[in-house]
């Protein structure tokens, strides 16, 4: 994944998570602190997908990850993905009003 250096401000509560990750997982700080804005990512690409406000490809595009990992990260965080039941029902019906219509 491509990096860039950015300044910014980071509250001292999440420098002392980054800390204590980087000494749980035998990292150095920023690299903890760049799992920890990873895993921000990864929750924010899942709720805008499960709302419908971007597709299941855009957020494997996005956190530049297959779409299968995308599905295998919603059913780790207990997100449903895909159609809704409303929308199942919609799409019934307009299948079945295509399907009456006579073919020109």
């Amino acid at each position: 994944m491509e990096t860039v250096a950015y300044p910014l401000r980071v509250p001292t509560e999440i420098i002392a998570l980054a800390k204590l990750r980087a000494k749980e997982e035998y990292v150095d700080q920023s690299t903890a602190l760049r799992q920890l804005l990873y895993l921000g990512a990864e929750e924010y690409i899942l709720s805008l997908t499960e709302t419908g406000r971007i597709s299941v490809g855009r957020g494997a595009e996005l956190l530049k990850t297959s779409v299968q990992d995308i599905y295998r990260l919603a059913e780790k965080h207990g997100v449903r993905l895909g159609a809704t039941q409303e929308q199942r029902k919609k799409s019934l019906a307009t299948t079945k009003k295509i399907g009456e219509k006579p073919l020109p």
